[in-house]
């Protein structure tokens, strides 16, 4: 799953300098990313909030474990490969840095030390996640006042970036998987994105800590829909993905989500779409 915001116009300026971000992405990591780097005076910021993999930065290996924050800036080359288990999954801030004063930065600015950081690696002690949650949440309702939300969150990051380059550790901070989600929506949200083949409604109650009834009124509350509308709605848009996908046929995808047959997807598909799964792909073709 791949979620991606690019050309949204945002530019915040700390200590003279603008920081132009160029792309907002949230991925899960199903395939690796090929070796690549980034021209002048671009910073990449990953966060990865749960999952394993690997990173190879200028031919030197690093194991990504939940919580693990690194910055690639200009020039630095990076390959990423996830864990198959257990894909890493990623928040990714691109920006592009332009000094607009004078240039002469003082060397203990946000923005100096930002900007000659060209790569760093560990553990977020800044409590990051939380911030990126907000981000994403913001660019995907919309609400009045929205971009100005996300400059102020974004402005949050760069300096809470720069503080996990000074090792400042953060007073009674501790990360778990427990203590990062803020808000239930986010479990639920969560669990229907990454696994939507085989969640039941006793395991998002018990993750929610409600029982069936609270979880189903919940769902209904929140979405609108039951807890079987949500599941079917994930696998169908999954489903589109899949089909788009020419290397898959019919039958594998039926597999993957986890259909007992090809004749249930194809008739569970076209019960949601009113289209047939195969004139769907010949449609896209």
């Amino acid at each position: 799953m791949r979620t991606v915001y690019t050309d949204l116009n945002i530019k915040i300026t700390i200590n003279d300098t603008t920081f132009l971000v160029l792309n907002i992405v949230f991925e899960r990591f199903l395939r690796s990313m090929p070796r690549h780097s980034h021209g002048n005076n671009s910073y990449e910021i990953h966060y990865i909030p749960y999952g394993h993999g690997t990173v190879y930065i200028d031919d030197q290996v690093y194991d990504i474990t939940p919580n693990t924050l690194y910055m690639t800036g200009p020039h630095v080359e990076h390959e990423q490969i996830p864990i198959k288990n257990d894909p890493m999954t990623e928040y990714c801030i691109y920006f592009k840095l332009r000094n607009s004063g004078s240039g002469n930065l003082g060397t203990e600015t946000v923005a100096y030390k930002f900007q000659h950081t060209h790569f760093w690696f560990g553990q977020d002690t800044q409590e990051l996640y939380p911030l990126m949650q907000q981000i994403f949440f913001e660019l995907e309702h919309r609400y009045t006042g929205y971009m100005i939300q996300v400059e102020t969150l974004l402005q949050q990051c760069v300096v809470k970036i720069v503080r996990n380059y000074e090792n400042r550790r953060q007073s009674k901070v501790h990360f778990s998987p427990s203590n990062l989600v803020d808000s239930k929506y986010i479990i639920v949200e969560e669990s229907f994105l990454y696994e939507y083949e085989t969640l039941t409604l006793e395991s998002l109650a018990a993750r929610l800590g409600l029982s069936i009834r609270q979880t189903e009124r919940f769902l209904k509350e929140y979405y609108g829909k039951t807890f079987l509308q949500k599941k079917t709605e994930a696998k169908m848009s999954m489903a589109k993905i899949y089909l788009n996908d020419a290397g898959l046929n019919i039958s594998e995808i039926a597999d993957r989500l986890n259909y007992s047959s090809v004749q249930h997807f194809s008739y569970a598909f076209k019960q949601y779409y009113g289209i047939s799964a195969s004139n769907y792909r010949k449609n896209c073709q």
